[in-house]
């Protein structure tokens, strides 16, 4: 069998690690073993840190939703319940978003999908 010399292939899969590392801290950027497993660990991290962000972006919308209803006397639950009814399709992020921008706007759709609810 002829001898394979992977001088290049391993220096480049090598030098791809340590670049994707290059700015962690002490030896995980320089030594490659640690850096090996430094950049495992990076990956998965963000790939669950990437749901948790819609996770947490859904508890703000729910929050900044609350708390504008709350100014009107109803609870999030109820506005989300109402919208439904109606059939009104408006999601969290863009009633979180009017709620801040215009709460009038708000507080007006929320009176007026609440009124006929009754």
């Amino acid at each position: 069998m002829t001898r394979v010399k992977r001088g290049s292939v391993a220096r480049k899969y090598r030098k791809n690690i340590l670049d994707f590392t290059s700015g962690f801290r002490g030896a995980h950027s320089r030594l490659f073993r640690m850096a090996k497993q430094r950049r495992e660990k990076a990956l998965s991290c963000a790939y669950v840190d990437r749901n948790n962000r819609k996770r947490a972006f859904r508890c703000l919308w729910i929050a900044r939703i609350n708390a504008a209803a709350r100014r009107d006397g109803i609870t999030h639950s109820s506005v989300i319940h109402s919208f439904y009814e109606n059939r009104v399709s408006l999601n969290r992020k863009t009633l979180a978003q009017i709620a801040i921008a215009d709460a009038y706007c708000f507080s007006m759709l929320v009176r007026k999908v609440s009124d006929n609810r009754n």
